[in-house]
This record gives C-alpha cells, sequence and structure tokens, in this order.
C-alpha cells in the first residue's frame, strides 16, 4: 500500500505547484490556466468554456493545502487572501474579447462561474455533484486550484478557464423499491444507471474535438489582452 504523498496521477501537491514557483523566480507576473471539467450548471453544454471568477476548494478546508507547513517569505505572507484570486481586469479583457472573435452562430459559449476542485480520480457521484451544484459550483474538476492558491501566494496574477468536456449526472439514482421497475430485466435496470454517467473516454473526445478551437480561441483572446492592455506594461504573461 502506498503511504507517501501521492495527489495529483502520482504527484505530490508540491510538486504540482513547483511550477509556479519557478514562474515567479523568473519574473513572471501573470499564468493562464486551462483545464477540463465537468458541467454542473444546467446551462452548460459540452464544448462550452467557463472563465472562473471563484472556486471551492474542499480539500484546502480539510487541511489538503499546497501552503501548509512553515511559510516561505520569499514567496508570500503567511496568510494569503483569496478573495480577489480570479483578476477581474483581465476578465473583462477576455469577455471583451471573446466577442469580437465570435459571431451569434458561434455553438460554444463563454461563461463566468466557480470551480469546484475534487480530489479523483473518480468522477463524482450523483449526490455529490447535487451538493457541490448546492453550494454554487458551476464546474467541478480534479486540478488547477491548488496552483491558482500557490499563484495568489507569489503575487501573481490568474486567469483560469474549464472547458466543458461532460454533464455531470445531478438526477437521484433509481430507488430500488420503484413500482416501475418492478418487471424491468436486468439489462433494462444497468441501462438506467448508465444513462448520462461520465466516461474517461468520453472526456478525451471531448477534449480533442474543441482542442484546435481551444488554442485558436485562447491565442486571439490572449493577443486581444496584450493589444488592449490586459497586462500592465512590460508584463509577463506564461
Amino acid at each position: 500500500m502506498r503511504r507517501d504523498k501521492s495527489y495529483y496521477e502520482g504527484h505530490s501537491m508540491e510538486q504540482v505547484t513547483f511550477p509556479i514557483r519557478v514562474f515567479k523566480q523568473l519574473g513572471v507576473d501573470t499564468v493562464v490556466l486551462t483545464n477540463a471539467a465537468g458541467g454542473l450548471n444546467s446551462e452548460y453544454s459540452v464544448g462550452d468554456i467557463t472563465l472562473l471568477n471563484d472556486h471551492l476548494f474542499l480539500a484546502g478546508l480539510a487541511g489538503v493545502h499546497p501552503l501548509r507547513g512553515p511559510n516561505d517569505e520569499e514567496f508570500g505572507v503567511r496568510f494569503p487572501p483569496l478573495s480577489d484570486a480570479y483578476d477581474l481586469e483581465l476578465r473583462r479583457h477576455v469577455h471583451r474579447a471573446w466577442k469580437e472573435i465570435t459571431t451569434p452562430q458561434t455553438s460554444r459559449k463563454l461563461h463566468e462561474g466557480v470551480y469546484a476542485f475534487v480530489g479523483g480520480p473518480t468522477y463524482e457521484t450523483r449526490a455529490e455533484s447535487r451538493m457541490l451544484r448546492m453550494m454554487g459550483a458551476d464546474v467541478v474538476g480534479m486540478s488547477t486550484v491548488p496552483e491558482i492558491v500557490v499563484a495568489r501566494h507569489c503575487g501573481l496574477r490568474v486567469l483560469a478557464m474549464s472547458l466543458v468536456t461532460n454533464n455531470a449526472v445531478l438526477a437521484p439514482v433509481p430507488r430500488g423499491d420503484e413500482q416501475l421497475l418492478q418487471d424491468k430485466a436486468a439489462g433494462e435496470l444497468s441501462a438506467l444507471l448508465e444513462e448520462g454517467k461520465a466516461g474517461h473516454e468520453e472526456v478525451l473526445e471531448a477534449g480533442r474535438e474543441a482542442a484546435v478551437v481551444m488554442q485558436i480561441s485562447m491565442g486571439q483572446k490572449l493577443t486581444k489582452i496584450t493589444e488592449i492592455g490586459g497586462a500592465n506594461s512590460g508584463e509577463r504573461v506564461w
């Protein structure tokens, strides 16, 4: 049995966030982070992009936190605030740039919402998805927030986006004593549970389909942000 601090795809939280500290030492001022996420908000569709403006870090509230332990004053203060984690100026410029590079016929929509961080690697249960939605989350995923926490600790500006690659199942699990189910065959019962279930291949396929569009649109948005002053003079974006 493994008893190390493995966290994300076999890496510890310290390893996951280490590149952010390297960026700080290299003089980077702004980081742009992207991820794949499950949609909790019923108005979100697969392929939509969510501009993050806040997050739920349940693991962090429970003590699994990238800043836990002795603080290094070289990077930031002991108790950094996160109420301003997602840079408002950068978000404003993204919305402006998005309007310029899209048309009314564009199938992908740009939303703005709250990201819920979960440890994984399992996808969320129906009850967990409903809980996160009731707590105010619009999308859910297994990455990004630790890096954002460390970036803000280091004083870096943060712009973060989620690509909705699947819709989370919020409907309650069918009850075994439902009268309408009593005469159904085992295969039919299994099919009921399969409806809407997230699969890793589904997520990968959605990501592949959106990859080129995401790269082009992100490139155009970042170009627009730079052109119209989204970054301060002399600022370095990673």
